[in-house]
């Protein structure tokens, strides 16, 4: 049997010293999160958090655009019928959702806890509840200040934009998207893009109600009753849109058209947060200033 040595004067004191010491307490790891809808995806990676899972990957890459989202997250797929079975795979502690998603609520929670911004409401200017969201995360994801710093570079991007912009931009803009060669979807004040476009001194050229954002489907003609307007097309365009434009009759009769105001941004995500935010106001801000100097 292996006998074990009484402890000397001086373990004991050690000991009896370490006993009153306060306890170290372990690091918390983060915690992994999955994110059902884009501008919660966006917003989580604009606060430096990599989410473990997310959906349809593929077209945020090429919609929303940025920020980058690493090849380490996992699709989900769908965002109105993600995989269950891969998120309970995945096994996250927190899942991120919009108030678009409540509905999925019931099956998510079955996973793991479940955690709602909304962003969108009808006839609610969204930045300043995108601000609020992105606060939450941070608060709930340890990261506010990162959370803080993003909300105030983010303000005070759209306000040197502003400034940058040459004096003489300030006509109406329209901001719309093309579904087809002969309609459009308007973007008003309840949008993103509508309440950026305020922020940046600019008017909005829609003023008629919206139902989530925008106006859809709205005739071609629609965009002749501000005559003096710019039109801003957000990107993608549908491919026969893009090949039938040109020669589209009414599209060049338009107003804008025949004054060279139109221009098409590169592709922005339609519901995010402040990432894109900031990305509209950016492209814009050149889109305009380019009108402005031809």
């Amino acid at each position: 049997m292996a006998i074990i040595p009484f402890p000397n004067r001086r373990q004991v004191l050690a000991l009896a010293a370490a006993a009153l010491l306060p306890p170290v307490a372990a690091s918390a790891a983060p915690l992994r999160v999955a994110a059902i809808d884009w501008g919660m995806l966006e917003t989580l990676l604009a606060l430096g958090i990599e989410p473990v899972a997310a959906t349809e990957l593929i077209q945020f890459r090429k919609i929303a655009v940025e920020p980058t989202v690493p090849r380490s997250v996992a699709d989900l797929g769908l965002r109105g019928t993600p995989n269950y079975e891969l998120l309970r795979i995945v096994a996250p502690d927190l899942i991120v959702i919009s108030n678009f998603y409540e509905y999925q609520r019931p099956m998510l929670e079955r996973i793991a806890p479940v955690l709602a911004q909304a962003v969108y409401a009808p006839g609610v200017p969204p930045y300043p509840l995108a601000e609020a969201a992105a606060l939450t995360l941070g608060e709930e994801l340890g990261r506010q200040a990162e959370a803080k710093r993003y909300v105030d570079e983010t303000a005070v991007e759209i306000t040197r934009l502003r400034a940058a912009l040459p004096v003489g931009s300030g006509r109406p803009v329209f901001v719309i998207s093309l579904g087809d060669s002969r309609h459009f979807r308007a973007f008003g004040r309840d949008s993103m893009f509508g309440d950026v476009l305020q922020r940046l001194g600019m008017k909005n050229a829609w003023t008629d109600e919206t139902d989530y954002s925008a106006a859809a489907p709205v005739g071609l003609e629609a965009l002749a009753r501000v005559p003096d307007a710019s039109i801003l097309v957000v990107s993608p365009l549908p491919a026969d849109v893009g090949r039938s434009l040109p020669a589209n009759a009414l599209w060049n009769a338009l107003p804008a058209v025949r004054g060279a105001r139109v221009a098409v941004l590169e592709p922005i995500n339609h519901f995010g947060g402040l990432p894109s935010a900031r990305r509209f106001a950016r492209l814009a801000t050149a889109a305009l200033a380019g009108q402005a100097h031809g």
